[in-house]
């Protein structure tokens, strides 16, 4: 295993058991915390593929601004939230054995594909895909639009977080 696999797997492994604790945990705080190391693996893999925008994205937009959001959101709803039981699904062994065998039939797909244990290729001209990606980012036909629905979004759910949090009994 070269060192480069090593840390992929360690990215991976930090990735994923990251992921299993923000749906495992039963503090919603902790859950959000938990994402956020989520998505830092998730920027270690692009930061690895040498996607060096895609990872800097990822620590700027998904961990410094919606993951604050989401615990901003979290903590500005908490007066409101009532404990009423137990929020673990009485069936969650089955969607655990779906996982499972899910998990499973990808591994034993991806193993028996050639370039599966192969490193990719070094970009030869990253700033020619990088210029083509900031064009499509402010294009109208491209992804200006889902950018900024998603930012409406977002601020819609912060103001009824605020509203929720804030309105009197």
């Amino acid at each position: 295993m070269t060192p480069m696999q090593f840390v992929f797997m360690l990215a991976a492994v930090i990735t994923l058991g990251s992921a299993l604790m923000v749906v495992s945990t039963k503090n919603i705080l902790h859950a959000a915390l938990w994402l956020v190391a989520s998505l830092f693996g998730v920027a270690m893999i692009f930061a690895i593929l040498q996607a060096n925008f895609f990872a800097v994205v990822q620590v700027v937009v998904y961990i410094g601004a919606i993951a604050i959001l989401v615990i901003f959101a979290v903590m500005l709803t908490r007066r409101v939230m009532q404990d009423r039981g137990s929020q673990l699904i009485h069936a969650w062994w089955l969607a655990a054995l779906v996982s499972v065998v899910v998990f499973g039939g990808l591994v034993y797909l991806l193993s028996n594909w050639v370039g599966f244990w192969n490193l990719p290729p070094a970009f030869t001209n990253p700033d020619a895909s990088l210029s083509q990606l900031g064009v499509a980012l402010v294009s109208p036909n491209a992804y200006m639009v889902p950018f900024e629905v998603s930012s409406v979004l977002l601020l819609a759910a912060l103001i009824g977080a605020i509203y929720v949090a804030f309105q009197k009994k």
